[in-house]
């Protein structure tokens, strides 16, 4: 079984599932391997206007890492520098990307969603931050330009679940539906997007105001002092 299904639903519009329902989209190495050769896919193909990050089942976007991987210390070092490359692909990707946010979204999966420029939330959402539960130095890297810094200190400090209206309120998400018609609401907004020829250089100015690759780039120097020196993410052993 294929952990990503692709497909061009709308011209210019690339649609991406994650496909381990399983364990929620918990991201092990193969499928962080696969993501980022996807992204670097998309990257280069200037056919793809905007592309679409959603999931086969509602239960859940993502839930986070897949930490009953079986690795070694060399493997899960390895597993968290292809977490901070897909960081970093997709805070430098040229084309605007669109979330489907649906059921679970924790860990990973919230950095993802939050990397995205654009969120369309599912009625049954379920968003945390969890980085402080395990000491996980990921988050405000993202979360504070979406939120604020007062917001994004509690999310984060205490890693309470939001739903779809609350997130909604906040400006996590731009939109929020039933989860069954969140992906067909995202690839709405994305193809109202791929109409636009100048979206490819507002984003690239956002990004150079926002001084984002900076910020990726920090946060992620601290996810592998925390994988090489700290207590890091548990390997399954």
């Amino acid at each position: 079984m294929a952990v990503l299904e692709r497909s061009r639903p709308a011209p210019g519009v690339e649609l991406l599932r994650l496909n381990r329902p399983e364990v929620r989209n918990a991201l092990d190495s193969p499928t962080l391997t696969e993501l980022l050769a996807a992204l670097r896919e998309v990257d280069a193909d200037p056919a793809i206007r905007v592309l679409v990050f959603s999931t086969t089942s509602t239960v859940a976007f993502c839930a986070g890492a897949d930490v009953g991987e079986q690795l070694d210390a060399a493997g899960g070092e390895r597993r968290m520098e292809l977490f901070c490359e897909l960081y970093a692909a997709m805070e430098a990707l040229r084309v605007p990307t669109v979330c489907v946010c649906v059921g679970n979204v924790l860990g990973a999966g919230t950095e993802i969603a939050a990397a995205c420029d654009l969120r369309v939330a599912g009625d049954n959402l379920k968003l945390a931050w969890m980085a402080a539960r395990r000491g996980v130095p990921v988050g405000p890297a993202r979360l504070v330009p979406l939120v604020g810094l007062a917001r994004a200190k509690e999310l984060a400090f205490t890693a309470r679940v939001v739903g779809a209206e609350e997130a909604l309120s906040l400006g996590l998400v731009n939109s929020a539906v039933a989860a069954d018609e969140a992906e067909g609401a995202a690839l709405e907004l994305a193809a109202k997007v791929a109409e636009h020829d100048g979206v490819p250089e507002l984003k690239a100015m956002f990004r150079e105001l926002e001084d984002t690759q900076a910020r990726v780039a920090y946060e992620n120097e601290r996810l592998m002092a925390f994988q090489r020196h700290g207590t890091g993410l548990p390997t399954g052993s």
